[in-house]
């Protein structure tokens, strides 16, 4: 089943919620796959910590309440994709930044490693930054003005550039 079909379902929540989980996974791994068209010029550090913060796994129930609400509400099935997108973009960001050292300090997410602690924190900070524009860039869409504005603030742009120069700095 691709996820824009049957999205919205009835059946048990259980069933419902991880469908809907294996079908937002995917999305999100086509938005972050190296050849993306919003992945291009990103440098291979931030794409990789990016990707690393994003596949953590997790219910994602946030665009899960996005769809059925839209649902509800009477939304076409493709309408609510970008704004569910781009809430689970901005909550994997929180936890990147929440994790960090001057933060929670966290080493573990779900078993497995950080952000800073897979890369360091200057590339989680990055990273968080680099999915919070992601987001804007999902919900505002070509043309827009906040898209453009988004990308070139975003991963692509001035965050993916002052990854080079850290990287050059620290790592070179």
């Amino acid at each position: 089943m691709t996820f824009e079909k049957g999205l919205f379902e009835t059946g048990p929540f259980e069933t419902r919620l991880a469908a809907r989980a294996a079908g937002f996974d995917q999305r999100l791994a086509m938005l972050l796959d190296p050849s993306a068209p919003g992945m291009a010029g990103v440098p291979q550090r931030l794409a990789d910590a990016m990707r690393h913060a994003v596949t953590a796994g997790g219910k994602r129930i946030r665009p899960f309440l996005v769809v059925e609400t839209a649902g509800v509400l009477g939304a076409g099935e493709d309408a609510p994709i970008p704004a569910a997108l781009a809430l689970e973009l901005v909550h994997c960001y929180s936890l990147v930044h929440d994790d960090l050292p001057a933060m929670d300090n966290d080493e573990l997410r779900r078993g497995k490693p950080t952000v800073w602690k897979a890369f360091d924190d200057w590339t989680a900070i990055l990273a968080g930054d680099a999915l919070l524009t992601m987001a804007f860039e999902q919900i505002a869409g070509p043309p827009a003005v906040v898209a453009l504005l988004a990308k070139a603030a975003g991963a692509g742009g001035m965050v993916g550039g002052q990854c080079l120069d850290l990287e050059a700095d620290k790592l070179g």
